[in-house]
């Protein structure tokens, strides 16, 4: 369905498409999303308004919005699973149509509390997957070596022990400027998503990294992106995760390697470590602990196939 959207000009009248526009407004400036679960709630109203257009013959208006019923929501969810979409695609997408609806009610122009009522499956719970302690030493081991230039190199280097060892993820890392680095200290500030701060601690291995990168720098003022690419501008993500995709069948890594996983990875490894779930939550930036403890979940995963394998009583046939 993604690319069949048709064009709000098509499926949709004036009221309701400048009715969105502010609700987009709303998201940004007041709500504070990122611009990226803004646009996935954009292309979700956007998918709705051309499911309804179908369904009810009809261009969309406040009208048909206001006499929406439970059963033609039902309806949309039936038609996003013949598309095969994914729960957590599909969970999402209720929040969208919620929020919507709430804002549509707030400003006086729908009252439906249909979409209220309705429930999807609960997004099926994936862990994270995240690298040993021994291949993540083999994967930045590797960075260097595989790079066209030796400055490229420290900068890949750079850029994932951030990941890494700070668990930035690849969003906050690419943000960075120079100066957010240079004469840092011992700690940094980094705006993670909803433009919330927080402080990571520069541990001496990643600060050695950071400052061998710089010295190489292409062009290292302080007002310039930390991570440049071949034209010196600040580096895609796609290039991020094509280097990764390059390392990891070097290495013969699975193809859950990604740069993402480096953070997964990072909380993992201080939990088996004796980290605190609060302070992890602190350094990844979680809004809620939930959010956290799924690395508790992989730990404890780990340590049963430990005791399956190695405790006489777990080799005994029930």
């Amino acid at each position: 369905m993604t690319e069949q959207y048709k064009d709000f000009q098509q499926t949709t009248d004036t009221k309701v498409i400048s009715a969105i526009e502010e609700w987009q407004k709303h998201l940004m400036l007041e709500r504070r999303l990122s611009k990226k679960t803004g646009e996935s709630y954009l292309m979700d109203i956007k998918e709705f308004s051309s499911f309804l257009y179908d369904y009810m013959s009809d261009m969309v208006s406040v009208k048909m919005l206001k006499n929406l019923k439970v059963s033609d929501f039902r309806a949309f969810l039936v038609e996003r699973a013949k598309q095969k979409l994914s729960r957590a695609s599909t969970a999402r997408c209720l929040s969208a149509l919620r929020n919507y609806f709430k804002f549509l009610a707030k400003e006086g122009i729908v009252e439906n509390a249909a979409i209220m009522s309705v429930r999807s499956a609960h997004p099926a719970k994936v862990l994270p997957k995240p690298l040993s302690v021994e291949d993540a030493g083999r994967f930045l081991d590797a960075v260097e070596h595989l790079a066209q230039e030796p400055w490229q190199g420290a900068r890949d280097k750079a850029m994932y022990m951030l990941m890494y060892g700070c668990g930035l993820r690849i969003a906050e890392t690419l943000s960075l400027n120079v100066g957010d680095i240079l004469g840092a200290g011992d700690a940094f500030t980094i705006t993670g998503k909803g433009n919330k701060q927080r402080l990571v601690p520069l541990l001496p291995i990643v600060k050695k990294t950071l400052q061998a990168y710089i010295k190489v720098h292409p062009n290292p003022k302080k007002t310039e992106p930390l991570f440049v690419g071949s034209r010196f501008d600040r580096i895609n993500p796609g290039v991020v995760q094509r280097n990764v995709r390059v390392i990891r069948r070097y290495l013969q890594l699975p193809d859950t390697v990604t740069p993402h996983a480096l953070r997964h990875s990072f909380a993992t490894h201080l939990l088996q470590g004796g980290g605190d779930l609060r302070t992890v939550q602190e350094l990844l930036g979680h809004a809620s602990l939930s959010a956290t403890q799924r690395y508790t979940e992989i730990d404890m995963a780990g340590l049963q196939k430990v005791y399956e394998h190695a405790h006489p009583r777990a080799k005994l046939k029930k």
